[in-house]
């Protein structure tokens, strides 16, 4: 089993200064994780979604990570794979550079981007979003395997061009998707490249999903492949805060997920604006209430349509607690099938100072205890 790091770059109180402060705290967690002995990084690809995502320019955040390490390996976890946010070609030619000067250590995930929020920035058309990034997935595919691309499909047309450099990694980075739901798991099976799921639910929604997503692999023939060679990982999503008083790393984790939640519930399901934004230490929930319509009158949001939310961001049963809770809570994840688990630590709320001290307990008792196994 593999363990990973996954980045959103979330912020309670995004100033200018705390921004920056932030980003760089990304870096240091990052660097951190290759020496506490994670396999890898994630990093998402979000824009304008303040509060929830202020990681917009993941290539960049990689790039600058894989400079400063050796041995973890490098995750686009996902890139915004509609045509609007990121020509196909130019994702496999940034991909290819960074899996080149890294020593072949990237791997590249696909994602929609499909928030109103996004969208509209970008002049993302929401109706074709996923027949793009399938078709993305297939053209970089062929970009990577072919001396020259030529592609035309349903959405784009591409005449002969070589696509420079090639990747460092034979025939080229491993592919995923992010999966959320049923479809979007028979589609990464049938495509023939690994998933990536939230788990928010626990361990037994983690299972029906694997059940799915292993019942689309053994019924698939291959016509629907982006790629000659087959990625069936599974990786999964694990909120974390481990501390040795476990009492403290609940609060902190349950806080900090209560602020992911509602970040996510306002760009994705059209909530309000979340208790703690821009206010710091407010644990009251009449005090956050107060705050948060503070924030709303001096806020001009864009209208989002509300969509119904998930409830599962609200389930507390995560690696919250002491190091042994943690291995507790893995077991569980691996007997559902995980195959990776994405530590999600930096969430809106938990500082610094905690997100550290999570790596390092995982690093040196979590872990190990895996690798022994």
């Amino acid at each position: 089993m593999k363990f990973s790091v996954i980045f959103e770059a979330q912020l309670a109180d995004p100033t200018v200064e705390r921004e920056h402060r932030l980003i760089h705290d990304c870096v240091e967690q990052a660097v951190f994780a290759e020496r506490m002995g994670f396999d890898r990084i994630w990093a998402v690809e979000h824009h304008s979604l303040k509060w929830y995502a202020h990681m917009s320019a993941p290539e960049v955040f990689l790039s600058f990570v894989a400079a400063r390490t050796r041995t973890i390996r490098i995750g686009h976890g996902v890139v915004c794979m509609p045509f609007n946010f990121n020509h196909p070609v130019r994702v496999a030619e940034r991909a290819a550079m960074l899996d080149l000067l890294s020593g072949g250590r990237l791997d590249l995930g696909a994602g929609r981007g499909g928030t109103e929020q996004e969208t509209s920035l970008c002049g993302v058309d929401k109706e074709r979003t996923a027949a793009e990034v399938e078709e993305a997935l297939r053209i970089i595919g062929r970009a990577w395997q072919e001396e020259e691309l030529e592609y035309h499909g349903e959405l784009i047309d591409i005449d002969p061009h070589p696509i420079l450099p090639r990747p460092r990694q034979t025939p080229h980075p491993p592919l995923f998707l992010a999966c959320s739901r049923s479809e979007t798991l028979v589609q990464a099976a049938e495509l023939g490249i690994g998933a990536l799921v939230m788990g928010f639910a626990g361990p037994g929604s983690i299972a029906q999903m694997r059940s799915v997503y292993d019942a689309a692999i053994a019924g698939r023939d291959g016509s629907r492949f982006v790629s000659t060679v087959v990625n069936d990982h599974f990786g999964v999503l694990c909120p974390t805060v481990v501390l040795d008083d476990g009492e403290q790393a609940r609060r902190i984790g349950i806080r900090g997920q209560r602020f992911f939640a509602q970040s996510i519930g306002h760009w994705y399901g059209g909530a309000g604006v979340p208790d703690e934004a821009v206010v710091a230490g407010a644990d009251e929930v009449g005090e956050m209430r107060r705050a948060a319509e503070q924030v709303v009158a001096r806020l001009h949001e864009l209208d989002i349509p509300v969509r119904p939310a998930s409830t599962a961001t609200f389930n507390a049963d995560h690696a919250y607690g002491t190091a042994d809770d943690a291995i507790a809570y893995v077991e569980r994840l691996r007997a559902a099938g995980a195959d990776e688990i994405m530590c999600l630590i930096q969430m809106g709320t938990v500082e610094q100072e905690a997100c550290m001290e999570t790596l390092r307990q995982w690093g040196e008792k979590v872990i190990p205890h895996f690798r022994s196994l």
